[in-house]
């Protein structure tokens, strides 16, 4: 993975900074892509935030014990991805 990471970044950064002079940031096809790119890593905070870090916490002994409190953190999180919206 750290090779995988030592090669890709310098290759994006190279690549973004060839391409700086011939982009148009205005053209339809410019921003389709950016549209595609944010929406694949917006998609890959959430999955990080729903999987990752959340299932620590809902898989814990004390909350899976505790119906009050197992309703409280459920009802925490909805209440947070609707003040998202």
């Amino acid at each position: 993975m750290v090779i995988f990471f030592s090669i890709t970044t310098p290759s994006g950064i190279a690549i973004g900074i060839g391409i700086s002079n011939i982009y148009s940031e205005t053209s339809p096809t410019a921003l389709i892509v950016e549209g595609v790119l944010n929406a694949a890593s917006a998609g890959i905070l959430i999955y990080m935030a729903l999987v990752d870090l959340l299932v620590a916490d809902f898989m814990s002994p004390n909350l899976q014990n505790n119906a009050k409190l197992q309703l409280g953190a459920n009802a925490s999180l909805l209440l947070g991805a609707v003040c998202l919206f």
